[in-house]
């Protein structure tokens, strides 16, 4: 998938495009009003103040055809530098251009550009001419806060993207359909993986398939931390407000936190792990011979997002992290952290995920020394080389109080998904005033890493709905085996035979004797996604075989009962 803001090319074009929209709407809605229309990583919008009129996603095709007519009229787009006085003279009767106008440093250059009988506040750049944007497409409209604020007024958000070929907008559009096809929402609700209540907005239900997932992923978390050495621990989601003062999370997240009153004092609901590991550590004296301590937590969070950015399992306000904090020695981060880059990847590819990591390093406003932090990002840095990857540098994009190195994943799509993370903390500790003793009987500060991998596993089960468009690997799916027998009358003994074997050798197995029709249960079974379907027919009962189809394969394959206990142990215990 294209990043638009990254390709200098599409990214002006995109922004020109954007122009071309607002100039078509104003000729189809001469009272419009146009508040700004940016270049965004999927193409571009624009926030338009309609007044009383409502742009509906019928309306676009409309609006497709004016720009259509504009471009192939062909204007050149001119640019004109103009001083604060003239900018405010020009767009007098614009409020929303008034307002930017009046909003930029004094220094700021003001410049507006034109094409035709249309003239928009602009620091560009643009493509010379309209003629140049043939290849296009409005995507969808929906609402957006002036400023992103909720006390504002509502504006109308379109959205849309451009580019330079017709094959090109051609391949993102099919793209886009089969995303829409894998979207999780849509799958969640058709496979029963889980549901949102408008009781809970935010808050999302597991149902009993999507908890089959849900407990794999968390059984197969805690067994390859355990090959990894990590001890585990659980702590509570609502802690008193001072210790949230003392991490710095009043002074700093307190309007995402939710918080109720008990016994006159005030406790907060946990939006982080991470203060309560670090009373875990407290907890008992250290030696520099513990280090390092690798502490494992599968913690349920909550936070208040705002209700407009809320979206399936992807944007929630209560989720469940996969938390590890790592304490260590000096002498200890580089090899911990080679360590744990291999261990993503290892975790990584059990999903077909490939990714990228980028560095971010010191931004503007941090604690701590320049000199550590120049040796940390170093460390960062050189871990990930020895480990044999490169990372992108992200220059001033570090936490306040460390760098950290971010995993972006890429999906069967393309598409990329920021989920691991490991965070290099100079600030905790400190606050904490954690310690252990050193060789020589002195107390020492220890280095913490935070790390997460899935990064949240309802974020995690989201993308991997859309990864796998609702067809899990074998080890994941709710119902591993669909046993059909073709008629009940002769086969569904020998069906039953067959499903009780497989219960006893923990298969998830799903017996489908209903009196319909082979060819309908069949193609059920695709609908369902289910990743293997048994079909018991009079051969199967006479020979006690098994015959199986595997999802998206036309070939039936017959075996014995044994050599399909085995094959189904290989796939599922290798996680194929």
């Amino acid at each position: 998938m294209i990043n638009i803001k990254e390709n200098e090319k599409l990214s002006m074009m995109n922004h020109s495009c954007a122009h071309l929209l607002a100039q078509a709407v104003k000729h189809l809605y001469p009272k419009a009003l146009f508040w700004v229309g940016p270049v965004i990583e999927e193409g571009f919008y624009y926030d338009i103040d309609l007044g009383d009129e409502v742009i509906k996603e019928e309306d676009l095709e409309k609006i497709e055809k004016e720009m259509k007519k504009i471009s192939k009229d062909g204007k050149r787009i001119v640019r004109q530098e103009l001083s604060r006085e003239e900018a405010l003279e020009k767009f007098k009767n614009d409020p929303y251009k008034i307002d930017l106008i009046n909003n930029m440093d004094d220094d700021t250059v003001i410049s507006c550009y034109s094409q035709g009988d249309f003239t928009d506040l602009c620091r560009g750049p643009h493509v010379e001419s309209v003629k140049e944007l043939k290849y296009f497409k409005l995507l969808k409209v929906s609402g957006a806060y002036w400023k992103g604020d909720a006390h504002n007024k509502m504006l109308q958000r379109i959205y849309g993207i451009c580019f330079d070929t017709k094959e090109a907008l051609d391949e993102h559009l099919n793209f886009l359909e089969e995303a829409k096809k894998r979207d999780h929402k849509k799958l969640g609700k058709e496979l029963g993986l889980f549901m949102i209540s408008e009781y809970g907005p935010g808050f999302p239900f597991f149902l009993n398939n999507g908890m089959v997932i849900y407990n794999e992923l968390v059984n197969y978390w805690y067994k390859e931390h355990t090959k990894e050495g990590y001890e585990f621990v659980k702590t509570p989601i609502m802690l008193n407000k001072e210790l949230w003062e003392l991490s710095g999370h009043w002074f700093n997240y307190r309007e995402n936190m939710y918080t109720s009153e008990i016994d006159d004092k005030t406790f907060a609901i946990k939006p982080m792990n991470c203060p309560g590991g670090m009373l875990v550590y407290k907890n008992s004296l250290h030696s520099y011979k513990d280090l390092p301590l690798r502490v494992g937590e599968l913690g349920q969070v909550h936070r208040h997002e705002a209700s407009g950015a809320l979206n399936g399992l992807f944007r929630v306000r209560t989720f469940t992290q996969d938390d590890a904090h790592l304490f260590m020695r000096k002498d200890q981060i580089e090899e911990e952290i080679i360590r744990l880059i291999n261990f993503i990847d290892r975790v990584y590819k059990v999903f077909n995920l490939s990714y990228d990591i980028e560095l971010s390093t010191r931004p503007e406003k941090y604690i701590g020394d320049i000199e550590v932090w120049n040796e940390s990002e170093r460390v960062l840095e050189e871990a990930c080389h020895k480990s044999g990857h490169d990372c992108k540098i992200n220059p001033g994009d570090g936490a306040f109080y460390g760098p950290k190195l971010d995993f972006h994943i890429k999906d069967s799509l393309g598409r990329v998904w920021q989920c691991g993370t490991i965070q290099l903390d100079m600030n905790l500790p400190e606050r904490f005033d954690l310690t252990y003793i050193d060789k020589d009987g002195k107390k020492e500060r220890p280095v913490m890493l935070h790390r997460v991998i899935f990064g949240s596993i309802e974020r995690f089960i989201g993308i991997l709905i859309e990864h796998y468009a609702g067809a899990f690997p074998v080890w994941l799916s709710p119902v591993q085996v669909n046993v059909i027998p073709v008629n009940n009358e002769y086969h569904l003994e020998y069906a039953k035979e067959i499903t009780k074997m497989l219960e006893e050798n923990d298969i998830r197995v799903k017996l489908d004797d209903r009196e319909e029709k082979l060819g309908y249960r069949l193609r059920e079974s695709v609908v369902k996604k289910m990743p293997i379907t048994v079909i018991i027919g009079q051969k199967e009962v006479d020979a006690k075989n098994i015959s199986y189809r595997l999802l998206g394969k036309e070939e039936t394959i017959t075996v014995s009962q044994s050599e399909f206990l085995e094959y189904l142990k290989d796939v599922i215990v290798n996680k194929k």
